[in-house]
């Protein structure tokens, strides 16, 4: 195995590394928009109890598509960390 060989193998897992850390990082902003959603909605459903249904329905309905950010990004970072480096080092031999 020669010496650019080995640079490359280790600039490619480096990469799927910092990837996936950087992928992982999409999990702070579904956090911070679903807090914030639900501070809203105790807001609402505070000043006016009535239509605490409506609220919590569509409240409910968009923290479930925020979710999916972060579920994305957690599952990039999974590949990154488990398969990418075995599919580059194959790409490398």
């Amino acid at each position: 195995m020669s010496d650019f060989q080995i640079l490359a193998k280790g600039i490619a897992l480096a990469g799927c590394g910092i990837g996936a850390g950087a992928a992982l990082i999409a999990g702070i902003g579904p956090g911070i928009g679903e807090g914030n959603a639900v501070s809203k909605a105790l807001e609402a459903i505070g000043r006016q109890p009535e239509c605490k249904g409506d609220v919590t329905s569509t409240m409910l309905l968009g923290c479930a598509i925020a979710e999916t950010t972060g579920i994305y990004g957690f599952v990039t970072g999974l590949l990154l960390i488990f398969v990418a480096p075995g599919t580059f080092m194959n790409y490398l031999n």
